[in-house]
């Protein structure tokens, strides 16, 4: 398997992920593509026949609310907790000039 993997293949990953590698580290990760490779080879020779395609592991579903459009005046119940409220409106430090 490491044949399949040059040393233009381990630059040019290199260059994609912006890493500037040593021999050494050119070294071990041509082994580890290789491993990599190996074991995606084993996986292939599982029959999976029947097998249904999943995203998940397991079952997911929506649990979200349905979203309810609902016309509210709660501004009473949020100035509440303002600190400093005038006219309705929250009353903050002037940020500009």
């Amino acid at each position: 398997m490491t044949e399949k993997i040059t040393n233009e293949i381990i630059e040019y990953v290199g260059i994609l992920a912006k890493l500037e590698l040593s021999e050494e580290e050119k070294a071990q990760a041509r082994q580890d593509m290789a491993k990599m490779l190996e074991y995606i080879d084993k996986l292939n020779e599982l029959d999976t026949d029947g097998v249904e395609p999943m995203s998940h592991v397991f079952s997911v579903s929506n649990v979200f609310r349905e979203d309810v459009v609902v016309n509210m005046d709660e501004r009473t119940a949020i100035l509440a907790n303002a600190p400093v409220k005038r006219d309705g409106c929250f009353v903050v430090p002037k940020t500009v000039e």
